[in-house]
């Protein structure tokens, strides 16, 4: 799957989707050879627990400058199940690397991180009291498709589809793969303790992160291109 960005800049490296795929795949991994109970250690430990962070009979502002806010960060590389990994990183792909030609590597990294931790935060607060964890980078997938609404509302992709014995390409609306990013996120949230907290909340403000990400980002994206 592919989307052709217009720039008159050299080609560079891209390395922030890379390095994001890295290390939730070493993550995925190192959890899976781990013991179930210091699994789960883990999980309660590093993941965002809504309990943990906020206490709904105490003022917020405090709260917000607690060092425990790290697990906003940490829980976005923590996936417990490789179908929930898989379809978070297809799709930070599918989106993350035009994002990426687009914004630069660094400017994208922010993007990934602030995003996922603004969603962490709402889902956070949506769920104080709540002792399960949020985890994977769901938020900050959504926040990256929500900056790739902003930047190609009208794109299309290449998709590659297998019919039978041949390969058939096809270039499909990004709102088609899109839907079935949502669907998928509307899955997961359902899915309950296997996946983490009901989040939904968290996806939904990971992509209104990414919309309003882009919108403060387009001057300097201008002056990227022009280079």
């Amino acid at each position: 799957m592919f989307v052709h960005v217009e720039t008159r800049r050299r080609q560079q490296w891209q390395w922030a989707t890379l390095l994001i795929v890295s290390v939730c795949v070493l993550c995925f991994v190192w959890l899976a050879l781990l013991p179930p109970q210091q699994r789960i250690a883990v999980l309660q430990e590093w993941g965002t627990v809504p309990a943990n962070i906020f206490n709904a009979h105490e003022p917020l502002w405090p709260q917000l400058t607690d060092h425990s806010l790290l697990r906003l960060f940490t829980a976005l590389f923590i996936h417990v199940t490789w179908l929930h990994l898989l379809s978070n990183l297809l799709f930070l792909v599918i989106f993350g690397l035009p994002g990426e030609r687009t914004l630069g590597s660094l400017r994208f990294l922010l993007l990934f991180v602030a995003g996922g931790i603004v969603a962490n935060l709402i889902g956070a607060l949506s769920l104080a009291g709540l002792r399960l964890p949020i985890i994977g980078c769901s938020g900050a997938v959504s926040a990256v498709v929500g900056t790739y609404m902003a930047l190609f509302p009208r794109a299309r992709l290449g998709l590659v589809l297998p019919l039978g014995l041949y390969l058939e390409f096809v270039r499909v609306p990004a709102f088609l793969l899109i839907g079935i990013w949502v669907l998928l996120q509307l899955l997961f949230s359902y899915a309950g303790p296997s996946y983490g907290a009901y989040v939904w909340w968290a996806h939904i403000g990971g992509f209104m992160f990414g919309l309003v990400f882009a919108l403060f980002s387009r001057d300097a994206i201008a002056r990227r291109l022009r280079h």
